[in-house]
């Protein structure tokens, strides 16, 4: 086993976060997912579907005092999530639970919910996929145990009428997310895509998709991430370095 490092939640001051460098530690996707998702004043429940070491949670709660539950199947990866939730006191706001993402519907109320974040695996498996030897990111990586389908399913079942579904996604699997969203009637509200630099070519996505709503899609100006091999002035926004 790995040993453990507490770091910074990036250049949020107080907040800390417990890693090992075996598993597939907080990313820039998860940064933009939390960044993106904008719960509301009237926002009560939030859930995190595969919620890794809680960054998702552990950024949201910077935004909102809504509750926030994330579940998280890996057990080591659990217990990450729930020391850092107690290193930073905030376990009132934020519960961490230890289960399969596939029927967690079962586990609350239809509708319960008024926002679901998701930073999904992100590549199909098939036996031929190149996957890591390392179990953990091969997880986190692959449709090993859960697939795009199976959580636009629990969220479709977990969030009240119009509630949102908020992901962060590959843009060469955009054309299946859209499919399988107008497929379990979810409409695309906010679309933001995400790229590397000015000149090359999309290489994330962002989606805010409303259960049940209304179609209305606002696509988002782009999202550059570098330039001149360093980070943009919004990216450093996000991740809170530099002026506010």
């Amino acid at each position: 086993m790995s040993k453990e490092v507490i770091n910074d939640l990036l250049g949020y001051d107080g907040l800390k976060i417990i890693q090992r460098p075996d598993m597939f530690n907080f990313s820039l996707d998860s940064t933009l997912l939390a960044d993106f998702c904008n719960p509301l004043v009237k926002t009560k429940k939030i859930l995190d579907l595969g919620t890794g070491n809680a960054p998702i949670p552990l950024f949201l709660s910077l935004k909102t005092n809504a509750k926030i539950i994330g579940i998280e199947i890996q057990e080591d990866v659990f217990d990450l999530a729930k020391r850092s939730v107690e290193l930073n006191h905030l376990s009132d706001q934020i519960t961490i639970i230890h289960d399969d993402i596939k029927g967690i519907h079962k586990k609350f109320e239809n509708g319960e919910f008024d926002i679901v974040t998701c930073n999904p695996p992100f590549f199909k498996y098939k036996e031929s996929s190149h996957t890591n030897k390392n179990e953990y990111k091969t997880i986190a990586r692959h449709e090993v145990l859960v697939t795009l389908e199976d959580i636009i399913v629990e969220s479709k079942r977990l969030l009240s009428t119009k509630g949102s579904l908020v992901m962060v996604h590959r843009t060469d699997r955009l054309v299946d997310i859209i499919n399988l969203l107008t497929k379990h009637n979810f409409a695309l509200k906010r679309m933001r895509l995400v790229y590397p630099k000015v000149g090359e070519v999309s290489n994330m996505v962002l989606i805010d998709a409303s259960n049940n709503g209304l179609q209305g899609l606002k696509i988002l100006e782009p999202l550059y991430v570098h330039e001149d091999d360093q980070y943009t002035k919004e990216i450093l926004r996000i991740f809170h370095y530099g002026e506010e």
